[in-house]
């Protein structure tokens, strides 16, 4: 596959690939060519979105639906979507900051040297590309700082908000089993905010029958009303929901989605968040799908925690040590048990066992799939502290039967992190200052009709 042509904005979301362990909600930017005068977007608390960042982004969303132009809304409500992501993606790297995350510069570059090995590059290969394409190199470096800070806060919540239960799992493992089918789904959301009045659930409930309408009459199709309309996370991704079990989905909506037929789409349910359309966009046999072959790595480490009674400069210069007793010949498993503060592998030499890129964190990720067989990585940060990798071996494993358990608990987190992270964000949103100061500062509260559709009557049946 040729690479020399390939945009910043693919470049971007390779980083995605590479080092995301969730998906994000805002995506990276990419660079419009042309300059003009800044100006303030909007206030942000203490932040600002220029008027620049705003042409970038809404610059990248055009490119990603080139040739489909017509399934974007217009231009000023597609300014106020995407305005709305930037501004979470200000509130939520000022949070991670204010929480103690941070991302120091040799993080930035290693998340840098993954995106362009994904691209089959070098570095200097990639950072000229980025600047050919009219991009500012600091920039792009900024942007893919903002990413991992991001990446982490959501890690970060995960870990403190979600958890799967035993019980939780046996019962989507024998959902499953009796169902035997997935579902891909996506859906249309007009949002109501927490304590809505009479009149704005009547407003919201009249904006979803006329989308509703829309649809049943053909004049537009469910993924170009979800781009328009929503004002779900996933609108500029035409709402997809992707594959789901049965026990994926909200007991509240799974007999209708049980009940459609490919291609329809519910009546208007209203749900925790607002009123929802939802799309049963095809269906496929669990044993149907494809086989999930994974690479995994086997690797040991050494960790130096940070904390009271260890600064960060201190663990790096004791992780530096290490190192380079390592490269002057110690054996690491020795090093490991005598050093290693991870209370779960230090007995075992450091060893880590086989494990998936994504398992222990971006971090992770960036470097062992940077390392060769036996080589040892420099010392690098986490948020558990600082770490020295051995990468032992590699092999391609289809997770098929015996990890099961792992998958669905895995499905199960990431479900409920979706909905307690998508109601985190909007009381973020909700606790912030923000004073937009461009075309969109009339535009209305997401669940006005301003951008709704004539209400139309509600069909008596989803089609």
């Amino acid at each position: 596959m040729k690479t020399s042509s390939r945009p910043v904005k693919t470049l971007l979301a390779c980083l995605l690939s590479a080092l995301v362990v969730a998906p994000t909600v805002a995506p990276l930017p990419v660079y419009a060519q042309s300059q003009e005068l800044d100006r303030i977007a909007a206030v942000v608390n203490e932040d600002v979105v220029l008027r620049s960042e705003l042409d970038r982004a809404v610059a990248n969303i055009r490119s990603q639906y080139a040739g489909k132009e017509n399934q974007l809304p217009p231009q000023d409500v597609l300014e106020r979507q995407v305005l709305e992501r930037l501004i979470l993606t200000k509130l939520q790297v000022a949070r991670a900051e204010e929480t103690g995350i941070r991302v120091n510069d040799e993080e930035v570059d290693q998340a840098i040297a993954a995106v362009a090995q994904q691209n089959g590059v070098g570095v200097d290969q990639l950072r000229q590309r980025v600047t050919s394409d009219g991009t500012s190199y600091a920039d792009f470096r900024a942007s893919i700082r903002e990413e991992l800070l991001m990446q982490r806060l959501r890690q970060r919540f995960a870990q403190s908000r979600v958890n799967v239960s035993e019980a939780e799992i046996e019962s989507a493992l024998a959902a499953t089993a009796k169902s035997g089918r997935q579902y891909h789904l996506a859906h249309i959301l007009v949002s109501l905010p927490d304590g809505a009045t009479p009149e704005q659930i009547e407003t919201a409930q009249k904006k979803i029958e006329g989308i509703k309408g829309l649809l049943a009459r053909g004049e537009m199709d469910f993924k170009a009303a979800a781009v328009r309309y929503s004002d779900s996370p996933n609108a500029l991704e035409g709402g997809d929901l992707g594959w789901r079990s049965a026990d994926e989905i909200p007991s509240a909506f799974a007999q209708l989605v049980n009940n459609l037929q490919a291609g329809q789409v519910t009546d208007p349910i209203r749900g925790p968040s607002g009123f929802q359309l939802l799309q049963l966009v095809e269906v496929r046999d669990a044993s149907s799908a494809p086989a999930q072959m994974v690479t995994q790595y086997h690797g040991r480490h050494i960790l130096i925690r940070v904390g009271d009674a260890k600064t960060d400069d201190q663990a790096h210069a004791e992780a530096d040590t290490l190192a380079a007793r390592l490269a002057g010949g110690a054996d690491f498993a020795e090093l490991a048990k005598a050093n290693s503060q991870d209370q779960n592998s230090a007995g075992k030499g450091g060893d880590l066992g086989w494990f998936t890129a994504d398992e222990f964190g971006p971090e992770f990720r960036a470097q062992v799939t940077l390392l060769s067989d036996n080589q040892v990585s420099k010392p690098f940060r986490t948020q558990a502290g600082w770490h020295v990798l051995q990468r032992l071996g590699t092999r391609e494993s289809n997770v098929g039967d015996q990890n099961r358990r792992a998958q669905v608990a895995e499905m199960l987190g990431r479900r409920k992190l979706e909905d307690q992270w998508n109601l985190y964000l909007r009381e973020l949103r909700g606790e912030a200052y923000v004073d937009v100061r461009v075309g969109a500062q009339s535009a209305p509260a997401p669940a006005t009709p301003a951008t709704a559709p004539a209400p139309q009557p509600a069909p008596a049946s989803g089609g």
